[in-house]
């Protein structure tokens, strides 16, 4: 992609990656322990090397060079020299060909041959052999991008904390049944950006959309031939490309031009961002950029042995956050997709693993959580820590920094098991609907910080909770040991599919109320796409290899059912977004800028106070409280029994105005007199009532 002979100068160490430099490129890659870099050209088909250099420049392990008469287009990789060392943490092989970690766009399909593997496949030294087979043309190759879209008088949408109601989806999934969206965009960014679509999410009364993972992870990778195990894309390769499958013309404009409508409409977007591990695994897995430019650098070693990766993530390795060079592309990267991509926020895949430092401990004091906070571009936007992973120490919900949400997954269990039908759940539902402040109130912060949820992308959703009372993974190839056991989960009677109009009844009460106390329960609600439909993956609760119709959204394929979830779900968000006592920050008991504090009463069947017996009942499953905020009550009944209750409302001398009701058995607006009077409480059902 250039226009004379290619001239050869010295460059400048910085920006990394590739840059559009007047008229030439400037290209700059860091590695500690290479001995020799090789800068790569290839034709515009990417399939033909065109040119080879060797980097000179080395300015403190920035490897840089300049070439004139090179343009925006052009297709690069490196091949990196030094020792082959696995022992002692060393994996350079010059025979692969490697994307640059910059990279900001990808070209072609990564083909998994034994070619792109750094050693021998097969070999009995296993990891330890060396493979001299070249990998070019079985890897992506790195573009060069201008960056030259016209984003014109685009705004971010303005929401406060405390408004955020997201949205979790799959950019492939959530459009490829979609019948207004064009077979070529199906899948898409810009099938996402369908108009049909945007106006859907904004029919729901979604402010933010978050996108499972888009960093190039390539989930083409075949399976025992029938299934991707990289469909959800929790294998990110590189933390600047958007996934090239996700892309028509293969122009990442594509996905700015989706952001921009999304911002008018007034919908953030907020990217699930993978930065804890690689998709380059365990030392059994390719060799693909990071591990071939400094192995060592990117990824945590075992302090016992570094042929062996430390790994508290699960999958093979951890990224090196202790290694400046490593946090500086983490920071790199953020920057990049807020100022360039417009990216409203970021939700951080597996965050403790990212913020174990001295011997692989969690520290709040951690270099990425210091970086961020220090950091004035991301401290602008929305940043969602899913607080665990999978090694000692790593369960940290409630740990981190003040301006943080969180993922509680103690929510979750929680609202899951009350309407399951469990007993002794009723202190933790109090707690949980609450703002969970027995976990977050404390260093200042908010009660927006708990993100509540009850399903996600990995476990049932919605319909199968109340569907099936096991797992169903079968499909997934591995005999049905992966996903979680504790699903939490109760079939109403019947395990799937069924008929019986009663316990579909049932089905259809217990998700209203499980909604209800989603949207009605302090803290940010999440909820994933397609629930709103009650959508069933046939009981499979770890669906990530799954690319086919069991986690495509069926968009075509709703009842009479299906709709009336849909109808509640809108109401319930809608009286979420406009009713004053959620316009709060502030946990229970806190006094507000009005000198008033959040506060709440619970009440038992006799219309008292509840006692510390009526608490220790291990029987209850049901719960009346009444919340004052902003100057506002609202009455909440909660009855998870299989049968109705006859409830002694407390004499308040107030009057009650319905405000939702998931039995459907009060009529809109009805009134009742807070007098002492015994009203009928529906079983599964969630009710609220405006107090005046």
């Amino acid at each position: 992609m250039g226009n004379g002979r290619i001239i050869v100068q010295k460059g400048k160490p910085y920006p990394l990656g590739s840059t559009v430099d007047n008229d030439g490129v400037n290209f700059a890659l860091f590695s500690a322990n290479a001995t020799k870099v090789e800068l790569c050209l290839f034709d515009e088909n990417g399939v033909d090397e065109t040119a080879r250099f060797e980097i000179i420049e080395n300015n403190k392990n920035i490897w840089h060079v300049c070439l004139k008469n090179v343009k925006a287009g052009q297709k690069y990789g490196y091949r990196v020299h030094g020792p082959y060392d696995p022992k002692n943490g060393h994996r350079f092989n010059h025979n692969k060909l490697l994307i640059d970690p910059y990279a900001k766009k990808l070209s072609g399909k990564l083909i998994w041959d034994k070619a792109i593997f750094g050693y021998v496949i097969g070999h009995k030294d296993k990891d330890l052999s060396f493979s001299k087979l070249d990998s070019a043309n079985y890897v992506p190759k790195s573009v060069v991008v201008a960056g030259d879209f016209d984003w014109g008088d685009d705004k971010r949408p303005d929401y406060s904390n405390e408004e955020a109601i997201i949205y979790e989806t799959h950019v492939k999934g959530y459009t490829k049944l979609h019948p207004k969206v064009s077979d070529a965009n199906k899948g898409k960014f810009l099938g996402l950006a369908q108009k049909e679509v945007v106006k859907h999410i904004k029919d729901i009364g979604i402010t933010s959309v978050e996108l499972l993972p888009i960093h190039a992870f390539y989930g083409n990778r075949d399976k025992k031939g029938l299934i991707s195990d990289n469909y959800w894309g929790y294998e990110s390769f590189n933390y600047f490309s958007p996934e090239p499958d996700y892309l028509v013309n293969g122009e990442i404009d594509e996905l700015k031009s989706m952001i921009k409508t999304y911002h008018e409409n007034d919908l953030e977007v907020i990217l699930d961002v993978v930065y804890n591990h690689t998709g380059e695994g365990n030392q059994f897995g390719p060799t693909l950029s990071f591990r071939g430019i400094d192995n060592a650098s990117y990824y945590a070693l075992s302090p016992e042995d570094p042929r062996y990766y430390y790994d508290s993530t699960g999958c093979g390795a951890s990224f090196n956050m202790n290694n400046p060079h490593a946090l500086a592309l983490v920071m790199d990267s953020l920057r990049y997709w807020v100022t360039e991509m417009k990216i409203d926020g970021f939700r951080f895949d597996l965050a403790s693993t990212l913020c174990r430092q001295d011997n692989f401990e969690f520290k709040q004091n951690c270099n990425f959580l210091t970086s961020i906070s220090q950091d004035p571009v991301l401290q602008s936007v929305k940043l969602f820590a899913e607080p665990w992973d999978v090694n000692a120490g790593g369960y940290q919900v409630g740990a981190f920094p003040n301006g943080w949400y969180e993922w509680n997954d103690k929510f979750r269990d929680t609202i899951r098991r009350f309407w399951k039908g469990d007993g002794s759940q009723i202190g933790d539902v109090a707690a949980r609907i609450c703002g969970s402040g027995d976990t977050f109130d404390h260093s200042g912060r908010k009660i927006w910080t708990s993100t509540n949820f009850i399903t996600a992308h990995d476990g049932f959703c919605i319909g199968d909770l109340v569907s099936y009372n096991h797992k169903y993974n079968m499909a997934n190839g591995e005999d049905n040991r992966d996903g979680t056991d504790s699903n939490w989960s109760f079939n109403s009677g019947a395990e799937g599919l069924t008929k019986d109009r009663n316990i579909l009844s049932q089905r259809a009460k217990r998700t209203k109320a499980m909604f209800a106390s989603l949207f009605f329960s302090f803290g940010t609600p999440m909820m994933v796409a397609g629930d709103e439909f009650a959508r069933t993956q046939m009981g499979n609760n770890n669906p990530y290899c799954q690319d086919n119709i069991l986690t495509w959204i069926n968009w075509l394929g709703m009842d009479s059912k299906n709709k009336a979830i849909l109808k509640f779900v809108k109401s319930a968000i809608s009286i979420r977004r406009n009713h004053e006592i959620f316009k709060t920050n502030n946990f229970f008991g806190k006094v507000n800028a009005n000198g008033e504090a959040n506060s709440v009463k619970w009440y038992n069947q006799i219309g008292e106070e509840m006692s510390i017996a009526d608490w220790h009942d291990h029987n209850r499953k049901e719960i009346l409280y009444l919340v004052n905020s902003n100057g506002k009550k609202v009455m909440f009944f909660l009855n998870a029994n299989d049968n109705s209750l006859n409830w002694k409302l407390p004499d308040l001398g107030n009057k009650a105005k319905l405000l939702i009701d998931s039995s459907a058995q009060y009529k809109d607006n009805e009134e009742f007199k807070l007098d002492g009077r015994n009203v009928e409480i529906p079983s599964w059902c969630f009710i609220a009532f405006d107090v005046e």
